[in-house]
């Protein structure tokens, strides 16, 4: 079963047995089909519209399969940021300090290469998070490019909660590929891509969970999730419980490269409320 499959699944079943009025809206973004379903409120259209654009304005600001902000930052190398990129680079920043380097966001142009059938090694000396100024302007490293795929779809969630939050909405499972609730609580399940369903966890008001598993999507040679020193992925799926779905989504991306000893330094310090981990053995378990 399809990872993004089995997680509207999950978020279906934490509603049963409760009356539920329900909106759904489909489009794209982040470079694959989303949608919005809005459970357990009234639900009133122009609600939906706004959702909407501001779907548009994240995938304006980060996307990298059409032009945005984050395409021109990459292809000039300098740029000053809205609000939003400014936001999501300093929590990049954070999470990165936290994990030693093992969330970077510039893996990218290794990824393209990978990505376009090329071996890559001459793009490991750009990988440097460190060589990025962000201040008033940002400065990317010289040959320097950056994806935020591995914050973006946590930032989304975090960003449409906010807004429900703001229009009066109080019980509500927010579900971007990564999961924010307001209200609750909700059980949502902990899948492997190929072990599938291993457990349960109970996501309460204010709390989010994201998931990253190297084996949902493969690069020639590996997984999508690259180790910016060159580290291979050390778990199947590592699952993160935190007060925000961008955090979350940061972490568990970088946590597939660590260790279990560090891991659990990184998770104290960013104040994370819990890590489940799946090893490529199918054994399933909290840190």
């Amino acid at each position: 079963m399809k990872r993004r499959r089995f997680l509207q699944i999950s978020a279906a079943a934490a509603f049963a047995g409760r009356p539920v009025h329900a909106a759904r809206w489909q489009g794209q973004a982040f470079g694959a089909e989303i949608g919005i379903d809005i459970r357990g409120a009234e639900t009133k259209e122009h609600d939906i519209n706004r959702l909407r654009a501001d779907i548009e304005m994240i995938e304006a600001t980060f996307s990298l399969h059409r032009p945005s902000e984050l395409t021109a930052l990459n292809a000039k190398g300098s740029a000053r940021p809205s609000e939003a990129m400014r936001e999501v680079l300093d929590l990049a920043r954070r999470v990165h300090a936290a994990t030693a380097g093992a969330f970077d966001p510039t893996v990218q142009p290794l990824w393209q290469a990978l990505a376009e059938g090329r071996a890559g090694a001459d793009m490991r000396p750009k990988i440097g998070f460190e060589h990025v100024e962000i201040n008033s302007e940002i400065r990317l490293g010289a040959g320097q490019a950056m994806t935020l795929n591995g914050i973006i779809q946590g930032y989304a969630a975090d960003r449409i909660r906010a807004l429900l939050i703001a229009r009066g909405y109080r019980d509500v499972l927010v579900d971007m590929g990564e999961f924010a609730a307001i209200g609750g609580p909700f059980t949502l399940g902990v899948a492997d891509p190929v072990a599938g369903l291993l457990g349960r966890l109970v996501l309460r008001d204010g709390q989010a969970v994201a998931t990253s598993s190297p084996g949902a999507l493969a690069l020639p040679g590996g997984s999508h999730i690259l180790g910016p020193q060159g580290q291979p992925p050390l778990w199947s799926t590592v699952t993160v419980e935190a007060s925000s779905a961008a955090l979350a989504d940061a972490a568990s991306t970088a946590f597939v490269l660590m260790d279990r000893n560090a891991i659990a330094r990184s998770a104290k310090t960013l104040g994370l409320s819990e890590v489940h981990l799946v090893d490529f053995e199918g054994n399933y378990g909290p840190l």
